[in-house]
């Protein structure tokens, strides 16, 4: 038998970097990019297969602290279950290393296929528990966006230590995500922060309160609908990204070109040094944002919607 499990992308809209610093962050799914988890059930011994990273091997294989090991091992526990046989095929539309959560949408994958294997539906909530713990592999101290928003499949305000609430859009929003070209590691970003911070905590600190406070200025913003001022909360927020160090060049250039092209506003998206940039626009004016980033260098550029 084959079952079948899928997970959609997400990228940060504000609140990157603070966020793991207690301060709150608004994300959104994006549904037109699909991870997906294909369980052909049988007897011999789990092999794994997965194209985009050039793996296909047994499970057995695997270090024991791979993330595709320890995300079977954790779902197959939580079930009450032994880890299936057979083959996992997993493929994906996500960019790799580029802030749209791949890691967390594979994990996601793999954890419903294997409940759906087990005749079980998770709740939202259990699956970033199990996500995250994968994502501490990939990440070292992720902040719990990637796993939550894409668990949950809605857009969130995510508060650590606290429940996300998932958040009404008040008017359509329509985003270009343009990828830069460049891979980050988001470990690589995330530690390069925390050193600056430790160095000088007064100074990031301040610069975190702020972030902060653009993403609860920008859950305002989405909820009431007001996308003309939610465009100009997410410029302000990449200049703060911009004074944490996290910003490149390639970035700052696709940034500038889809303001200059009538975007309501553009920042970069995920954790910098590379990555994505997402732009806001009305839709008359998605063409042109569009075409003006790949002239300034996008290497690739999706379009996600979000309806009221």
């Amino acid at each position: 038998m084959i079952r079948r499990g899928s997970a959609c992308g997400k990228i940060i809209l504000l609140g990157e970097h603070a966020v793991v610093y207690g301060f709150p962050a608004v994300a959104i799914p994006v549904r037109s990019l699909q991870t997906r988890a294909e369980l052909s059930e049988g007897t011999a011994p789990l092999r794994i297969t997965a194209p985009l990273i050039g793996l296909d091997a047994p499970m057995t294989n695997l270090p024991s602290g791979h993330p595709l090991a320890v995300c079977i091992r954790l779902t197959a526990e939580t079930l009450g279950m032994a880890p299936p046989g057979g083959r996992l095929t997993i493929t994906s539309d996500i960019p790799v290393a580029s802030g749209m959560g791949s890691g967390a949408a594979v994990s996601t994958a793999i954890v419903r296929v294997l409940a759906s294997a087990a005749g079980r539906n998770l709740p939202a909530a259990e699956i970033s528990r199990i996500v995250f713990a994968v994502e501490q592999i990939h990440h070292g101290t992720p902040s719990g966006v990637d796993n939550t928003v894409i668990a949950h499949e809605m857009p969130i305000y995510f508060q650590p230590g606290e429940e996300p609430e998932t958040l009404a859009v008040g008017a359509p929003m329509h985003l270009l995500i343009a990828d830069s070209g460049v891979h980050s590691k988001t470990r690589i970003a995330v530690g390069g922060v925390r050193e600056r911070r430790d160095a000088d905590p007064a100074r990031y600190d301040g610069l975190f309160r702020q972030i902060g406070g653009l993403a609860k200025e920008g859950r305002a913003h989405l909820e009431s609908g007001n996308i003309p001022l939610l465009g100009k909360t997410m410029d302000r927020c990449h200049e703060l990204l911009r004074a944490i160090e996290v910003t490149i060049p390639a970035l700052d250039r696709l940034v500038e070109a889809a303001r200059q092209a009538g975007a309501y506003g553009a920042k970069l998206s995920g954790a910098g040094l590379g990555g994505n940039i997402i732009a806001l626009a009305d839709p008359p004016l998605l063409p042109a944002v569009e075409t003006a980033l790949r002239e300034s260098g996008a290497a690739d550029v999706f379009r996600t919607d979000l309806e009221p």
